[in-house]
């Protein structure tokens, strides 16, 4: 019985490699992690409308700070809605890769400390994690949650650049 819980746990985490046969599971990345938690609709939505699920699901790493619905929705009237337009691309894409640091960032690894990483977009956060972590008027509320590509930290607030 043990064995098969560490064979079922080590499926889970990320596969099994037995010599001749196909890995059949693996860790979901960044898109799947945030489809299957269902707060974050709103961020899959703009993710596809960027065309960035991809990019996404790509080997990274990366580290996300993922709105929840809850924070698009705080956003003026209309915006969102807004910048899911074709049109308005290039402004999506914009405030999507200024949630995402290249590489993988864990909460301990700015604990105690103020920081100003680059984001994909090339301009910086500000990044404070003296007391929780706090990126710029945004709260952590959910931190270091695994995926096979990288860690996403979930924000309350949608980061503007």
């Amino acid at each position: 019985m043990k064995l098969l819980t560490l064979f079922k746990a080590s499926v889970l985490a990320g596969g099994l490699a037995i010599a001749g046969c196909a890995t059949t599971q693996t860790a979901p990345d960044i898109v799947e992690v945030a489809q299957s938690a269902g707060s974050f609709d709103t961020l899959v939505a703009a993710v596809t409308a960027a065309d960035l699920a991809d990019t996404l699901k790509s080997e990274g790493p990366f580290t996300v700070f993922a709105p929840t619905d809850e924070a698009f929705a705080a956003l003026p009237e209309g915006t969102v809605e807004t910048l899911l337009k074709p049109e308005n691309k290039d402004q999506l894409t914009a405030i999507l890769t200024y949630h995402v640091l290249p590489g993988k960032v864990m909460a301990a690894d700015v604990a105690g400390q103020r920081l100003s990483p680059a984001t994909v977009n090339g301009k910086t956060v500000h990044v404070d994690g003296r007391n929780g972590v706090k990126v710029n008027d945004a709260t952590v509320t959910a931190a270091d949650i695994a995926a096979s590509n990288g860690v996403i930290h979930v924000i309350d607030k949608v980061l503007l650049p």
